[in-house]
C-alpha cells in the first residue's frame, strides 16, 4: 500500500475522512496539486525556512506531500527576502477532510470555494460535485495561475477567477456553500448575499489574539440573521484584507505595575485564548525579549491597532513595575478581566460559542444559545 493510501486509511479510521469523500481524496490527490517547490521549517535560516524541491530532495518533499501536516507553498505573498511568514499553503488533510466534513454538501448543489491556493481543496469539490458545481476565488496572480494549471493538469475545470474572496464570486451568483481556506475577524457581506438561503458558510474564524476557531454559519433568509456555531480549533492564515496590524506602537509607558495574573494563563489553552480574544478586540500578541528591559526577561506583548500597547514579564510577574501599559486602553488589564470572566462562566470550550450576523451584517458572539454574550 502507497503512503497516501495509508494516510487516508488513517484518517478515515480516526474520523476525519467520511465515507462519502474518500473517492474524492483517491481521484484527487494532494500532490497533484503541491508545486514543485515548497518550503520546509529550518531553525538555521535566516528566515526560518528553506526551500525544498521535488527534483533535488524527492524524498523530503514526497514525504512532506504524503503527511498530515501543512505544505507551505509560499512566503511573504512571494516577495523575495521577506522575513518568512507563510502566506499559502496546502492544508493539512485531516483539517481539509473536517472542514468539508462540516460543508455538508450534497450532489446538485454549488460550492464557491474561497482561497483558491494550490488548488486541491477545489479539485476535492470537483471530484465530488463535477465541474459545473465549482466556482473558485484566489486574490494572489501567480497562485491562482499555478493552481489553474494544476488543476486542468488532474483533468479538473471549476470555474476559477482571480480576485479579493472577501468579495466573493464577481457577477453575484448564488451558492448552496462556501468553503473558505482563509481565516477572517468578520463573515464578509458577500458571502452572506451569494449563499442561499438555508445555506452554510465554512470558515475559520478568529481575533487578533487567537486565530482559533472553525465557524459553521447557516444562512437565514434575505433580511433575516444568519446562525452559526465554531464547531473546531483550526488555524489558517488570514484573508490578506483581514489580517491583524503587525507594528507594536512605540513610545515610553505610562503606567507602571505588578500583575495580578501569571502571563502564562493568558494563553493556557485554546480556550482561555479564545474566550480572552472575545473581550479584548484588536489585541494581538507575542512573546519577546526585551533588551530594553534591565533585568533582560521574555515578556509577553500586546498591542491594538490604535495606539495602546502593554508588555508583562513572564518571570516575578508580580513584582512592581513588571508590566508596562500605554495609550487610551489599559489592555493587561483588560486581559486579566477576561480571563476572570472566562472562570466566572465556567472555562466554556470554544465550541459552546456561536456567531449571529445580523441582516446589517453586525456580528454578534454568543455562549450556549444565540443571545447576549453569557446566555444559555
Amino acid at each position: 500500500m502507497d503512503t497516501y493510501a495509508q494516510l487516508l486509511d488513517q484518517l478515515a479510521e480516526s474520523g476525519a475522512l467520511g465515507e462519502e469523500w474518500r473517492g474524492a481524496f483517491e481521484r484527487a490527490p494532494r500532490s497533484a496539486f503541491v508545486p514543485d517547490a515548497v518550503w520546509t521549517p529550518d531553525g538555521d535560516a535566516p528566515n526560518g525556512y528553506r526551500r525544498v524541491t521535488r527534483t533535488a530532495e524527492p524524498d523530503t518533499w514526497w514525504a512532506q506531500v504524503h503527511s498530515n501536516a501543512v505544505v507551505v507553498t509560499q512566503l511573504d505573498d512571494g516577495a523575495a527576502d521577506g522575513p518568512g511568514v507563510a502566506t499559502s499553503s496546502a492544508s493539512m488533510p485531516s483539517l481539509v477532510a473536517e472542514m468539508l466534513g462540516h460543508l455538508d454538501v450534497r450532489p446538485g448543489q454549488s460550492v464557491l470555494d474561497v482561497g483558491t491556493g494550490t488548488g486541491w481543496t477545489s479539485g476535492l469539490l470537483c471530484a465530488r460535485l463535477g465541474d459545473e458545481s465549482v466556482s473558485t476565488v484566489e486574490v494572489d496572480s501567480a497562485v491562482c495561475a499555478q493552481a489553474a494549471t494544476h488543476l486542468a493538469a488532474a483533468g479538473f475545470s471549476p470555474a476559477i477567477h482571480l480576485g479579493d474572496g472577501l468579495l466573493g464570486r464577481p457577477g453575484g451568483v448564488q451558492f448552496d456553500r462556501i468553503h473558505s481556506t482563509a481565516a477572517v475577524q468578520r463573515v464578509p457581506a458577500a458571502w452572506i448575499e451569494q449563499t442561499k438561503p438555508g445555506g452554510v458558510i465554512v470558515t475559520p474564524w478568529g481575533t487578533p489574539y487567537a486565530n482559533a476557531a472553525l465557524l459553521r454559519l447557516e444562512v437565514g433568509e434575505a433580511g433575516q440573521e444568519s446562525h452559526g456555531r465554531f464547531v473546531g480549533n483550526v488555524s489558517f492564515m488570514w484573508a490578506r484584507a483581514q489580517r491583524p496590524h503587525t507594528a507594536v506602537p512605540a513610545g515610553v509607558a505610562e503606567s507602571l505595575g505588578a500583575s495580578r495574573m501569571d502571563p502564562d494563563l493568558a494563553v493556557e489553552n485554546v480556550n482561555a485564548a479564545f474566550a480572552i480574544g472575545l473581550c479584548v478586540p484588536g489585541v494581538r500578541y507575542s512573546h519577546t525579549w526585551d533588551e530594553a528591559d534591565p533585568t533582560g526577561t521574555y515578556r509577553m506583548v500586546l498591542s491594538d491597532d490604535a495606539g495602546s500597547w502593554a508588555s508583562a514579564r513572564l518571570q516575578r510577574w508580580d513584582d512592581k513595575g513588571s508590566v508596562h501599559q500605554a495609550g487610551p486602553r489599559r489592555i493587561w488589564d483588560e486581559i486579566t478581566v477576561a480571563r476572570l470572566r472566562w472562570l466566572e462562566e465556567g472555562k466554556p470550550g470554544l465550541t459552546d460559542f456561536g456567531l449571529t450576523v445580523a441582516a446589517d451584517g453586525t456580528q454578534t458572539i454568543w455562549l450556549g444559545g444565540p443571545g447576549p454574550l453569557g446566555s444559555e
